[in-house]
């Protein structure tokens, strides 16, 4: 206790109340943490350009001497003044702008050097700097800029983290083998230079040992994890029966639909609970692979559930299940908030006596109700739509279940190594025979009385259509919201053919209803929001138009175009943008590949979406850039795996400190 004491933010020279509270707001709580707020970029005051080489408009960093005298005069504005002077080097001169307060006199020194860092604006011939940065020419060359709050800068920031050195840094808690074997630096010489380089060597040497840390204690806890669960099952499974089932289905699996049944019945087999992610995307074909794990696990003696994130999912896979298992003697139940007390008190009955062999639901499975008799495998669909936490607790059901995990989020395998760096990794990449390969183009708003028309003889044609909008309400001028896009469809130019509306705002019995109607045939045209990006499968929808497209992510637009193309009939998607040159939109109409859209939505914009806590449970990373980072990634994967290979308790000595580091992110994690 007196440890933390010592190390609280209120130590640092410098910081009262007032400031730690500024602190507070940047996650800034202790000493540890205040080192540990790594700049977000640099100011590089390393390339000196000659004046002479100065093209307007173009950033440049110059050393250069003032001259001569300064003009100072007071502007109109309250308070403000404006200082203007010649600076020269060797091969020329230039003009300086300064605007400062009339309250603050001018304090640089004539015929003194400085650096000074900015737009040349005027011409090249009389080269003018507008309120640049001015730095002695004995200040750091690299200079860094931290993101910030109202009321602190990054020079106050920049000081207080020297006075943070002042009370010593944490222990390091890279065992020293780790730090040898990699050739990294010392968490101190890290630290220091992260905040004030030496040189661009010394920055890339302190990143370099930062980012493996981060990395590496991330991938430690997960083998960490990955260890705890590879002990002996209490679901033992004795014999494969996924040919029996496959045997049973009008359609013949696809050859990576059986790899992956065979790669995950091949973990029960061993005696040790399945613990593996399947990656498929849109229409691969996933369900049917979980289909066949609950038969083994039936014909072995054991319950299943299936948790989906939304009832619309529920209810599809609730369908398709008992499809599938028709003439089995498998019992499917369904177990989802909408249902009467009385009816969720019969399903409850039905779980626990063992009398359900499958029961699919939504977080209504987590209930503290539910009981099953003889739970054997679990498996949650969207995965990422459930905090760790949950799915804790529908695997706290059984005694150890097996653990199955499915996404058809496409996600590049290398980041999916540390989202889900606790799980083996399946992935589902054949499409079976009979899926549509979409064709997508992107028009204009000009062009929607084109694109109505194709959507009318569509539906003429006796085939069904949706119009996803971003938006439920009119809540945003820019946009037409939902309803107000149906009110004037279904009354206007679609006034002589059946148009629904669904949103996420409705309630479960009127999404129900609205989805009913749209799988029978007796809606046309369904106006709608991302509400249908999972869960609904109708396969004579052959056209989706995408309003205000560039709103969307891509691995939306990814999903909600995969509601389209899943049956018979050729399939087409129409992104609407004012900008059709979008990069993220030019790439959705060269390629239906999730996996090759993904990687582009990666490099295009960083892991953000992936690696959200709110998504994924897990830690934002500080600094290291997973679009950049890929090699270290896999060199502290080797590390971690080596260090719970040799140690899977951490109980050595060396291992005490990262030992800690992986349980308070494990603790953090499970919140």
């Amino acid at each position: 206790m007196q440890g933390e004491i010592n190390r609280s933010i209120l130590t640092i020279r410098g910081i009262g109340e007032k400031r730690a509270g500024l602190l507070s707001k940047l996650g800034i709580d202790s000493v540890d943490a205040l080192l540990r707020f790594y700049p977000r970029d640099y100011l590089d005051f390393t390339v000196i350009t000659p004046i002479a080489d100065l093209m307007p408009s173009n950033r440049y960093c110059i050393r250069a001497r003032i001259v001569g005298n300064v003009k100072t005069e007071n502007l109109y504005k309250k308070n403000v003044a404006r200082s203007t002077f010649t600076v020269k080097d060797h091969s020329g001169q230039a003009t300086v702008i300064l605007y400062h307060s009339r309250n603050v006199p001018f304090f640089f020194k004539a015929n003194t050097d400085y650096i000074i860092y900015g737009v040349a604006e005027g011409s090249m011939f009389e080269p003018v700097f507008s309120s640049p940065i001015i730095q002695p020419a004995s200040a750091p060359s690299l200079q860094p800029v931290y993101r910030l709050t109202q009321g602190i800068t990054s020079k106050e920031i920049s000081r207080l983290v020297l006075s943070a050195f002042e009370k010593g840094i944490e222990p390091d808690p890279i065992p020293e083998s780790v730090l040898k074997s990699f050739k990294l630096c010392s968490l101190e010489y890290s630290l220091k230079n992260i905040h004030l380089p030496e040189s661009h060597t010394a920055l890339a040497e302190a990143k370099r040992r930062l980012v493996f840390e981060e990395l590496f204690t991330l991938q430690a806890a997960f083998s960490s994890l990955k260890a705890r669960v590879k002990k002996e099952s209490t679901v033992p499974v004795y014999k494969d029966y996924s040919d029996e089932f496959f045997s049973l289905l009008p359609f013949s699996p696809t050859s990576a639909q059986e790899r992956v049944t065979k790669e995950c019945i091949k973990d029960m087999l061993k005696g040790v609970p399945l613990n593996r992610l399947i990656q498929g995307d849109v229409g691969s074909g996933k369900t049917a692979v979980a289909a066949a794990l609950c038969h083994t696990l039936y014909k072995n003696g054991y319950q299943s559930a299936v948790m989906a994130p939304t009832e619309i999912l529920a209810e599809q896979h609730f369908a398709t299940f008992n499809s599938f298992f028709k003439g089995t003697g498998i019992k499917c139940g369904l177990l989802t908030g909408s249902l009467t007390a009385a009816n969720k008190r019969r399903v409850y009955e039905q779980l626990s006596s063992g009398e359900i062999d499958l029961c699919i639901g939504t977080h209504a499975l987590i209930s503290d109700g539910v009981e099953f008799k003889n739970l054997g495998l679990v498996i949650t669909d969207e995965q990422h739509r459930f905090g760790v936490a949950q799915r804790a607790r529908l695997t706290s059901k059984g005694n150890l279940p097996h653990r199955l995990v499915m996404s058809a989020t496409p996600i590049p395998r290398t980041l999916a190594l540390i989202i889900y760096g606790d799980l083996d990794i399946s992935i589902i990449d054949e499409y079976p025979k009979n899926r549509q390969v979409i064709e997508s183009y992107c028009v204009p708003p000009s062009y929607r009385p084109r694109y109505f028309n194709f959507l009318k003889k569509h539906i003429e044609e006796g085939r069904q259509a949706y119009i996803v909008c971003p938006l439920v309400e009119d809540n945003d001028s820019e946009l037409v919201s939902a309803e107000e896009y149906y009110n004037n469809i279904k009354t206007g130019e679609f006034k002589n053919y059946t148009v629904g509306l669904l949103h996420g705002k409705m309630k479960a019995q009127e999404k129900e209803a609205i989805m009913n109607s749209f799988k029978c045939g007796d809606i046309q045209l369904l106006v709608c929001t991302t509400v249908i990006e999972v869960g609904i499968d109708v396969p004579n929808a052959t056209v989706m138009v995408i309003e205000n497209a560039e709103r969307f992510g891509m691995s939306a637009l990814h999903q909600l175009r995969g509601r389209i193309g899943r049956g018979q009939y050729k399939s087409t998607c129409i992104f609407v943008s004012e900008n059709t040159k979008n990069e993220r939109l030019v790439t959705m109409c060269q390629t239906s590949d999730g996996f090759k859209i993904a990687d582009k939505d990666l490099k295009m914009r960083g892991p953000g979406d992936f690696m959200g806590r709110r998504q994924h449970g897990l830690p934002e990373l500080k600094i290291a850039d997973l679009s950049n980072d890929m090699l270290l990634l896999h060199e502290a994967s080797k590390a971690a795996n080596e260090l719970i290979n040799n140690d899977p308790l951490l109980e050595k000595a060396e291992n005490r400190l990262i030992k800690e580091q992986i349980t308070r992110l494990i603790k953090d994690s499970d919140n």
